[in-house]
Formats: C-alpha cells, sequence, structure tokens
C-alpha cells in the first residue's frame, strides 16, 4: 500500500524529518509545502539527488496543497525560530506569528477531503494544536501535537545520564505544557522497573527536572535551533500512526477532563488517539496538571477571540449556527406539513 507523508515548514525541523523519513524510508511520496517556494524546491531537488544511493525510492511533490489530500500523516512544522530568542525562554513569545500562520494554512487544508492525521509540531505546539483543530474542523482524535514526547525523551537522558544506565531502561512521563509549566511525573518514573524516588532525593529529582526541561536550551543556544530530538519524536510518532502501532506513548492531544490540549499518554494508532490511557498521578501532580492545562487553555481561547475579532466566526461557531438552522427548518416544515396535512 503505498503511503503518503506532507510537511509543511521546510525549515530546520521540517527537513529534519523529512531526511529522516525519506532515509527510512517510510513513505512513498511526499509533499513539501513552504512559503520559500525555492527552499523547498532545493529540498526535492538534494532528496532526489540522494535517492541513488537509498535504499529505497520516493516521488516529492512541491507546494501542492491538493496533493495532501490523500496523505496518510501532514506534519506542521512551520514557525519563525527567531521569535524563539526572547528573555523568558518562553515558547508562547512567537504565539503571534504562529497563529497566524495556522489560519492561513487550516484555510487551504479544510478545502481537502482529508482523512489521515495532522501532526503538529509547530509551536507553542499544544495550544497550536488545538488551533488547527478549531480551525479545520476536523476531529480531535485526528489532530495531535508531539506534546511532552521530545520533554519525556530529554528526562530519560537526563536521568539515564545521572544513574549510568542507557535511556532507554527509564520508564515515565512528563506531562503537560510543552513548555515552562511542564513537570515531570515522579509517581510514573522507574529505572529498571524500581521507583526512581528510591534510587534519589527530592533535590536530585529536582536537578532532574530542569536538566528535562532545560535540554534544548543547549542545543537551542549552542546553534541556534533545535533539530534533531523533535524530529526523532515526530519521526517515531509517524511510525506508529503508518504501522498501527496502538502504543502507548506521549503527546498533545485533547484531554476531555482538562479542557484543552496538554502533554498526556494516549494510545496512538492508524486513526490518531485510539483510546485515553489514565495514569494515578500524586494530588501535587494533579494540581500541576491543571495548572499547566489552565495556562493553555487560557491562551486558546485568548487566540480564537482574537480570530473571531479580525476574521468572524470560527468553524465550531458556524457549525452551531448551521445546526441552530437546520433544526429551525426542520422543525418549521414539519409544523407546516401538519398544517398542510389539516387543510386537506
Amino acid at each position: 500500500m503505498s503511503r503518503k507523508i506532507g510537511i509543511i515548514g521546510m525549515g530546520n525541523v521540517g527537513a529534519a524529518v523529512a531526511h529522516g523519513a525519506i532515509a527510512q524510508g517510510l513513505a512513498d511520496s511526499y509533499v513539501f509545502i513552504d512559503i520559500n517556494e525555492k527552499k523547498a524546491e532545493a529540498d526535492a531537488q538534494d532528496f532526489k539527488d540522494a535517492m541513488a544511493n537509498l535504499p529505497s525510492y520516493a516521488s516529492i511533490v512541491v507546494n501542492d496543497y491538493a496533493a495532501l489530500e490523500d496523505a496518510d500523516v501532514i506534519i506542521s512544522s512551520l514557525g519563525n525560530i527567531q521569535l524563539q530568542h526572547n528573555a523568558g525562554e518562553d515558547r508562547f513569545a512567537d504565539f503571534p506569528f504562529t497563529r497566524e500562520a495556522v489560519y492561513q494554512v487550516s484555510q487551504e487544508l479544510k478545502k481537502l477531503n482529508f482523512k489521515g492525521i495532522l501532526l503538529v509540531i509547530s509551536n507553542p505546539v499544544d495550544a497550536v494544536s488545538a488551533l488547527y483543530q478549531e480551525f479545520t474542523g476536523w476531529p480531535r482524535e485526528r489532530v495531535i501535537g508531539t506534546g511532552t514526547l521530545l520533554d519525556t525523551a530529554r528526562m530519560k537522558a537526563a536521568v539515564g545520564d545521572d544513574l549510568s544506565v542507557n535511556p532507554k531502561s527509564v520508564s515515565g512521563y512528563n506531562l503537560g505544557e510543552h513548555g515552562n509549566s511542564q513537570f515531570t511525573a515522579w509517581s510514573q518514573v522507574k529505572v529498571k522497573g524500581q521507583d526512581i524516588t528510591e534510587l534519589t532525593s527530592e533535590e536530585e529529582r529536582q536537578n532532574l527536572f530542569m536538566a528535562s526541561m532545560k535540554g534544548g536550551h543547549k542545543v537551542f543556544y549552542g546553534k541556534g535551533y533545535t533539530s534533531y530530538g523533535i524530529a526523532s519524536a515526530a519521526l517515531r510518532l509517524v511510525s506508529i500512526i503508518l504501522s498501527d502501532a496502538q502504543e502507548e506513548v506521549a503527546v498533545s492531544s485533547y484531554q476531555e477532563a482538562y479542557q484543552t490540549y496538554l502533554g498526556y499518554p494516549v494510545i496512538l494508532g492508524r486513526h490518531g488517539v485510539a483510546a485515553p490511557v489514565r495514569l494515578s498521578l500524586s494530588a501535587e501532580e494533579k494540581n500541576l496538571l491543571q495548572e499547566s492545562a489552565n495556562l493553555i487553555r487560557n491562551r486558546v481561547q485568548e487566540a480564537v477571540a482574537f480570530f473571531k475579532e479580525k476574521y468572524g466566526h470560527t468553524s465550531e461557531w458556524i457549525f452551531l449556527q448551521f445546526s441552530l438552522w437546520l433544526g429551525f427548518q426542520i422543525w418549521y416544515n414539519g409544523n407546516n406539513y401538519k398544517i398542510f396535512r389539516s387543510n386537506l
């Protein structure tokens, strides 16, 4: 069966995702979308030049939204990395730019009869995932973000380094926002099956958390962007989706209990979020998750209000109004039919 992946935003992260996917042979065809058409064309040509030395072949189309319609996965990696250079090291710093780009891209996406999965990398990823779902009207289970998957990997790396173990022997999660309000759920973390609380002190765990949350800063300030870590996280999710692995993994998905998108484990498969996962968190962890959810939800609500004022109503509002109108028409026509029948 032919597989297709679309990538919107061919910057450092988008290009790293494309390289990893093509090198691994994840798909048979790709669609590259970028406002810098010369960059997208150059990347496409560069990959075409590489095909003869790769174990698999793939076709590449550039800047054709219509070609995304039958894609299995569309990946959003658009953004402006320069806006991440801010004193507060806040991933919401580029939200005014990203939310506008997401709105414009969504106008193209919602024209498609797309049945695949939209995977969001663009920061702030939780809020951006929520906006994509809002603007496209696509089912929530089919719009997800990388969430805290990278933060979780950074936590495992920090714990692995500290305890001299392979990070793959560390289990557990960072939860909440892919940003400053995230936290490590230490109640869930085990090292070779042993609770980490039995191996470390509270102070040591706090240092490990800071290392996981700030892990990307060393990379960012060293080379001006991050790419391989987040690309690997995205490619893992793509692989899970394409193979319908039904795997437990931390992503940004809509959590009904918190009424927003946030980083939390789900069962992921071919059709997106297949089932929820319920963690037994401590009271403190539940409070931290609620606080993180509140921050994300408030930012999303502010953005939706902004776009309602700027462009008119969102897809959800339009659907509600249409539903009310349709209900009225059914009621009105039904009553008229009854009156018509009574006059016969």
